[in-house]
């Protein structure tokens, strides 16, 4: 799956009251610093050219505390769940129609910009950019303090373009990547081909394998399991089962990113439903780490390191879970 857990801001007011978050890590400090605090620039830095592009049906409005308590009663008044009862009617299924639908179509040429280098960015894009590739960094780091990746498999089950993917066959590791969307995976594979050459020593990296599939129709088994900025698709009642399904693939490790979900949030995020974008929607769900750490339980998995990270216009819970 492509979707970051970034949840964009089409109304943006300062927040004087925001506190630094820092990540921290129950196993052993991490050699890397996880992004600053969620910072709210001043209306008059970002303008409607930076918003603009960035926003869909994920949208999240970021205000500040006192403005979140007023606009929150009118949030009864609107009806977002009618509005995504309509994008699923249009493509004729339930939420994992509507994703698939999305990320081969108007989503896929978003992302595609977002996960690549081009320049043809806004502002936010731009920033979200920078929030998913510390993700990519924080877990290639997570992954490497076992020591080398040679040989390591991996299965990058929301592989998008191959962000990670191809990043971890340069280091060795046997990879296998999903993704729902043929189109992100047809990019994945082309730069794959683009980037995994000869080294100067004459060796060449493995080609990942990549397929199109849900994270339902994985199955196999693999050293670690990884799969970034896809829980915000699931439903806690449906993340449940998912997470126990992707534990059960894995030998030693599981790595997974989400949205997490905190009243703050939550409010920011039912607010931003207030103003969809004109690109067709997908249904965004935030987690509680609690409810992440009781699925993993259930499984008999634990939480050995964790983190924050979180940029102007993305913020993710990224986690590192082992067999208890």
């Amino acid at each position: 799956m492509a979707f970051s857990s970034s949840l964009w801001s089409s109304l943006i007011v300062p927040n004087p009251n925001r506190t630094t978050i820092s990540p921290r890590f129950s196993h052993k400090p991490h050699k890397l610093r996880l992004s600053p605090a969620f910072a709210i620039p001043p209306l008059s830095t970002a303008t409607a050219a930076d918003v603009s592009g960035a926003i869909d049906g994920t949208t999240v409005a970021v205000v500040s505390g006192g403005f979140v308590a007023a606009l929150a009663a009118v949030l009864s008044l609107t009806d977002p769940e009618r509005r995504r009862q309509m994008q699923a009617e249009e493509v004729g299924g339930g939420d994992k129609e509507v994703v698939r639908e999305y990320f081969n179509n108007s989503g896929f040429q978003r992302w595609k910009k977002i996960y690549g280098d081009t320049d043809e960015v806004n502002r936010v894009q731009r920033d979200i950019r920078l929030g998913h590739s510390k993700t990519v960094e924080n877990t290639l780091s997570m992954l490497k303090d076992e020591g080398s990746l040679q040989g390591v498999t991996v299965c990058d089950a929301g592989c998008g373009t191959g962000s990670l993917s191809i990043p971890l066959a340069k280091e060795g590791a046997v990879v296998f990547a999903s993704d729902i969307s043929a189109a992100m995976v047809a990019e994945a594979e082309k730069q794959a081909k683009e980037q995994l050459v000869a080294s100067e020593n004459g060796s060449t990296p493995v080609v990942p394998k990549f397929v199109v599939k849900d994270l339902e129709s994985l199955d196999g088994k693999y050293d670690t399991v990884v799969c970034l900025d896809v829980l915000i698709h699931y439903p806690q009642s449906k993340a449940d089962g998912m997470i126990g399904h992707l534990a059960s693939l894995a030998n030693n490790r599981l790595i997974l990113s989400f949205a997490p979900k905190t009243f703050y949030y939550d409010i920011l995020k039912r607010i931003g439903e207030l103003f969809p974008g004109p690109s067709k929607a997908t249904r965004a769900y935030l987690h509680s780490e609690a409810d992440v750490e009781r699925a993993l339980k259930k499984v008999g998995w634990t939480i050995r390191k964790k983190g924050l990270i979180t940029t102007q216009f993305y913020f993710a819970k990224l986690i590192e879970a082992v067999p208890m």
